[in-house]
């Protein structure tokens, strides 16, 4: 299970996250919303250790991983899709696939079945350099990615953010596939409640860098969170 535990994060004079805690669960997707500049992403800079924290901490299946470099925690399964995708323009999609091959051992070097079944357009592209693929599918290739390195943390950064809704409904696919596989607790930030709704298990509304609202989403007031995300 990932804790984050009463977290601050600034970029210099500027706080992002002020005593932020939150809980993520395997077999189970945690829906972080809220509106732009709320510190969402900072939020996920934090567990993955891409931005150390200034207080708090963030633990990782009962290990304080707080100061742990992101290659460390990559190691311990905490897998990112960040904002942007991130893809290597300049490598294939295969090549781009086959980075997360850095983190397991040679034995366990292949592509996952399951990440062509999920995305076939990335079987169909396997020579196409990343760079020429569009958004949605750089973002395939994203998560694709990501699933390579076989992870048990996964942070997805808005990945409906700019992508046609066909291929957003292949992204929710996917998501739904890797939390009932059971072995992997999912942070999924979105400011598109519709698609967060048919995935949350478990919701934390931001606001001005501290969670406002959180809970089950059975127990939470959907009302109540889209006026967090509208104000």
């Amino acid at each position: 299970m990932l804790s984050v535990e009463n977290i601050d994060l600034s970029y210099g004079a500027s706080q992002a996250l002020r005593g932020v805690s939150m809980t993520a669960e395997q077999g189970k997707v945690t829906c972080v919303l809220g509106r732009n500049g709320v510190g969402k992403t900072s939020l996920l800079r934090a567990i993955s250790g891409r931005h150390g924290i200034a207080a708090g901490k963030v633990m990782w299946q009962g290990q304080d991983v707080s100061k742990l470099r992101p290659d460390a925690r990559a190691q311990l399964g905490v897998a990112t899709v960040p904002q942007g995708r991130e893809v290597f323009p300049l490598l294939t999609v295969r090549e781009n696939l086959e980075t997360g091959f850095s983190l397991l051992p040679r034995s366990a070097r292949t592509i996952p079945d399951a990440v062509f079944e999920l995305f076939p357009v990335l079987a169909e592209m396997m020579n196409r350099r990343g760079g020429d693929l569009s958004g949605g599918q750089q973002q395939q290739l994203a998560i694709g990615r990501a699933m390579v390195t076989n992870p048990r943390l996964l942070l997805l950064d808005e990945p409906t953010e700019g992508i046609q809704p066909s291929i957003i409904k292949d992204i929710g696919r996917a998501i739904r596939f890797l939390r009932e596989q059971g072995k992997i607790a999912i942070v999924l930030v979105e400011q598109f409640f519709e698609f967060a709704c048919e995935l949350a298990d478990s919701y934390a509304v931001m606001d001005r860098g501290r969670i406002v609202l959180a809970g089950a989403a059975g127990d939470v007031d959907e009302a109540e969170v889209r006026r967090w995300m509208t104000v």
